[in-house]
Formats: structure tokens, sequence, C-alpha cells
């Protein structure tokens, strides 16, 4: 019985898998005519429609306690404003909080303490580009001594972005038939199509914020315009 069972087993184990199995985890198409290679891009542009700006309080004083405490509450009135100015919860953040002691340094003498600063760093998404301006100019009234950005991004690039491939794809198609008919061939089939790189939002503001001042004259954001981009590689067939 054990015999039985044991040839049975090995008889199994050499059935031959089927042809289309193995093709189906090894696709290789085959060109039979000239191969061709192409890189295109395409574009879409597309106004801004999101603001992203870092804002923050700073404060000094010769105790950490103290300039800690000062700090939250000058943030505290920043939030509330922000309310106000009816900036939902989830478009604020908080993205950093720092407490540094700082130095003098006399000659030829060991440092000396001279206070601590205090740094509370928020990020607000504005959805109104056009009125983010005034938003800033109200929290420098409550306290806000930072501000770095704008970073002018599009929220939902979907659309454009499917727009920014159809113009790869005609442009891949356009320039294949031009090489065809130079060559006094034809466009047989697009044997392969890869996507990279894409839409990347804007890089951050640069981590040099400038000092923010309250003017008679209201801060103003414009927001221009934006391309988006599609990269593709594509593989033609020429005969």
């Amino acid at each position: 019985m054990k015999r039985t069972l044991l040839a049975l087993a090995l008889g199994v184990a050499s059935v031959p898998v089927p042809a289309a199995a193995q093709q189906a985890t090894n696709i290789n198409q085959s060109i039979t005519g000239t191969r061709l290679d192409l890189n295109v891009t395409g574009e879409a542009t597309r106004v801004p429609d999101l603001a992203i700006v870092n804002a923050g309080v700073v404060t000094r004083s010769p105790n950490a306690a103290t300039a800690i405490q000062e700090n939250a509450e000058r943030m505290d009135k920043v939030i509330a404003a922000l309310k106000r100015a009816g900036i939902a919860d989830r478009d604020v953040q908080t993205s950093s909080i720092n407490l540094n002691a700082e130095y003098r340094y006399p000659e030829n003498q060991p440092p000396q303490l001279t206070g601590y600063t205090a740094t509370n760093q928020l990020t607000v998404k504005f959805h109104d580009i056009r009125s983010s301006g005034k938003i800033l100019d109200a929290l420098v009234a409550q306290g806000v001594n930072q501000i770095s950005g704008p970073n002018l991004t599009v929220e939902h690039p979907e659309q454009a972005l499917d727009e920014a491939r159809a113009k790869a794809v005609a442009e891949g198609r356009a320039r294949a038939e031009l090489y065809a008919r130079s060559l006094g061939m034809q466009v047989v089939r697009v044997v392969s199509i890869s996507e990279s790189g894409g839409y990347a939002p804007p890089p951050p503001a640069p981590p040099m914020p400038m000092m923010a001042r309250a003017e008679a004259a209201y801060t103003k954001i414009v927001p221009g315009e934006q391309q988006l981009q599609v990269n593709l590689s594509m593989v033609f067939e020429l005969r």
C-alpha cells in the first residue's frame, strides 16, 4: 500500500505544467520588424487651488518655562484666529515645537547662557488662496512672527494628469509615424507603454522663513499657473 501511494505521489509531481501557465509568468512579446523606443512627455496646465503655509510663534525669555508658557499663550490666540477665519481643524497641523538655549561667547571665556528661545510651527492649508493673505495678516496681529511659504499646489490633480497622459500618448504616436514615414515604413503596433514620474507637489518652503510684519496693505498671494507632467516610455514596432 505504501509503495502504491508513493508511486501515485511521484506521478502527480511529474505532471508537466501547462504551457499557458508558464506563459502567464513570463510574457515575452516578440518583434519581427524594427523596434522604436520613444520617451514622451504630456503636460496640462492648471491654476493652483491650495496654498500651504508655515506660520510660527517665536518667544524668548531668560527662563525656559517662561519662554514656553508665553509661546503657548500666543499660539492659542493664533489657533483661535484660524477658527474664526473658517479654517477647518483638519487643515491645521503642528509641524514642530522647539526649545533652545542661547549662549553668548565672550573671547577667551566660557560660554554664557543668555536665555531660551521657544518656537511653535503650524502648517496651515488654505483652500481659498486669494483670501489667505488677509488671514495671515490677522495671524500676525495675534502673535505670529515667523512665516514661510506659500507652497502652491493643485489639490486634486487626477483629471489634469489624465489629460497629460492622453497628450503624451498622442505625441508618442505622432512621433512614431514621423519616424516610420522617414524610413519608408509603417507603424504596426504599440508594443508597450510604461509611465514614470508624473505630478509631484512643489518642494516645501525654504527652511529659512521670513519674519512677518503687519503692513497697511494686506498681503496678497497670487496663484498663477502650474504645469503637471506625465512621462511615458513607449515601444513601437515598424515594418
